[in-house]
């Protein structure tokens, strides 16, 4: 079972944002960029990785580097941070026109996660239920990808939704711009959990990642 560790709120450089974006004024926000994935969508035509497990895989190495990113709370409210938290993410029924939400325990090596993934969508590829796997991990954050639209602008309206910490992730079509190809990237982020400057490091870490995909995607 992965570990969480309690925060102590007396030495907590965070505490005093934590407690007004939760409390006083509880709020989420949103934030969509196009990410840079020529070289990515080139390695991948080169290679027979799938692009959607590639691309869960990158965003859950640079979530799980990030406290704020798997930032939970215990039922009294005291903030706690997972060791670890893996992707949840949508498997699209074309039969049923509805979608299934499985998830895969998150693995350091790009290969083994790619391997995972790929049994897990096989398994459930045709399933009717929504959360097919038993046994669901509370450290999950969620992904989900849009391939039928690009878009410029994804909000999602959570209600009841301020005390979901984790961060949620939607991906879009692939757009051209000249030579380059751009992925639609939408993040939606408790303001408890983190400010634009974490977003901002999250969003250009994974830009650095997709960049660097000759070193790890094999």
């Amino acid at each position: 079972m992965d570990r969480k560790t309690p925060i102590d709120p007396r030495s907590w450089s965070r505490r005093e944002h934590f407690e007004h974006y939760r409390n006083v004024v509880p709020c989420t926000y949103s934030l969509t960029v196009d990410l840079d994935v020529t070289r990515l969508a080139a390695a991948l035509r080169q290679s027979d990785r799938k692009t959607y497990p590639t691309q869960t895989w990158a965003i859950a190495s640079v979530v799980n580097r990030h406290e704020e990113f798997r930032l939970s709370v215990t039922s009294p409210g005291d903030p706690e941070v997972w060791e670890v938290v893996h992707p949840s993410f949508t498997v699209f029924n074309a039969e049923r026109e509805t979608f299934s939400s499985v998830w895969v325990r998150f693995d350091e090596d790009f290969a083994r996660f790619h391997a995972q993934a790929l049994d897990v969508v096989d398994e459930h590829r045709n399933a009717t239920a929504m959360f097919p796997q038993a046994g669901r991990p509370a450290n999950l954050f969620d992904i989900s990808s849009l391939p039928w639209a690009s878009f410029t602008g994804f909000t999602l309206d959570i209600a009841g939704g301020h005390d979901h910490f984790a961060p949620i992730f939607t991906l879009g079509r692939y757009m051209r711009q000249g030579d380059r190809v751009l992925l639609p990237l939408a993040v939606q982020i408790h303001h408890a959990a983190a400010d634009g400057f974490h977003t901002a490091r999250l969003v250009n870490e994974l830009q650095e990642l997709f960049d660097a995909c000759g070193d790890w995607l094999r």
